[in-house]
Order: C-alpha cells, then structure tokens, then sequence
C-alpha cells in the first residue's frame, strides 16, 4: 500500500485539533442495526453523519469502479479513511452532538479483518482525530443479519468484524458501550440517555 494514498494534507491539518466529546461513534460488524439506528436517531432530530463505507461501495457500483471491499481492499480502504477524516472535520465544526456511523478507527478494523497491515498514516490519523471516549457497538445479532447490493459478507465474516472492531476501539482508547438487541425505538432511547439528549 502506498504512504501516499493516506493523505498526509489532511493529517497535516491535525495540529491544535481539539478532542470533542461531542462526536459519538456508532461501530460493529455489517447488519447489525447501525444505518438504521442512525436513521432512527435523525429522524428524532439527533445531528448524524451517515456511514461513508456505504457511500463509497454505491458510487463504485454505479461508476463500474473497483474499488470496493470485495475486489480491492486496499483501494477501499484508501477511499475510507479520506471520507472518514472529511466525515470527522464537518461533524467538528457543528455547534450539536453528532452521531456518526463508524469512524475513522474502523478503517483499522477493515485492514485487520482483510490481513492487511495498518500504514503509520492512518494509525497516527486514528490516535489524532477523536471521538468522545465512550463508543457505542452494536452487536452480532442474527436475527436481524441480511445481506444486499452493498453488504455481502458472510454471517461469520460479520461476526468476525465484530470482534475485531471491539480490538480496535479498545486498542485506540475507547470504551466501548454495547447497544441492546431491542427494538429501533428502544436503541434511540438508550443512545439519547447515553449522551444525554433530553430533548
């Protein structure tokens, strides 16, 4: 992988960013209820910032691009962690509590569970640009698990991510709160006392 697919102008702009506790992250593996958790939370009138994975896989299925995390890992994985940086800068400069769907460490994750190793690019981008220090995580849960044009990984592959992504947020500092396997209106609810919305 080459240093030079991480960005070194956007991690040159890292200097005097301030740790906020105003950005909670939502992790865990594919199918776990986290985009429609997220959406649930928007539609409550919580600020959120939507999973910018997704995002990537829509646009190369619709260019006939390739790089998508079934046929180049590494090219995905340079396509995430630029969008997860620009993802973590616009919730930053809001006045509001963001909820944001996976973050810049589940970059990390993805090169781990893909056997990849993590360039010193995006290790430095992940201890500098911060989270509150309490992450939520949703958790393998199978009876929700489904696949589709943009999520095609196996139940074990989910499962797997998973656990990586429990290594990884601990490994950068985080402690990690797992969601209930409850319903959309009762994971809002949790979130919203978590960060102590009260509106």
């Amino acid at each position: 992988m080459r240093d030079s697919l991480y960005l070194p102008h956007l991690l040159q702009e890292v200097v005097g960013l301030k740790v906020t506790d105003r950005l909670h992250v939502i992790t865990g593996g594919p199918g776990s209820g986290k985009s429609t958790l997220i959406e649930a939370l928007a539609a409550a009138g919580i600020a959120t910032s939507a999973e910018v994975g997704r995002a990537i896989i829509k646009e190369e299925l619709a260019t006939g691009g390739t790089a998508l995390p079934w046929l180049d890992h590494r090219a995905f994985a340079e396509r995430m962690i630029e969008r997860e940086i620009q993802a973590h800068r616009a919730a930053l400069v809001r006045s509001e509590t963001v909820v944001l769907d996976r973050g810049v460490p589940d970059v990390i994750g993805f090169l781990r569970i893909s056997g990849l190793a993590v360039p010193e690019a995006i290790d430095t981008a992940a201890r500098s640009y911060r989270y509150n220090p309490r992450a939520f995580i949703a958790p393998w849960w199978a009876d929700i698990f489904t696949t589709d044009a943009e999520r095609k990984q196996t139940p074990e592959e989910a499962r797997a991510t998973f656990g990586v992504m429990v290594e990884t947020y601990r490994d950068y500092g985080y402690r990690l709160v797992e969601l209930p396997r409850a319903t959309v209106a009762e994971r809002v609810a949790f979130v919203r006392r978590e960060i102590g919305d009260n509106s």
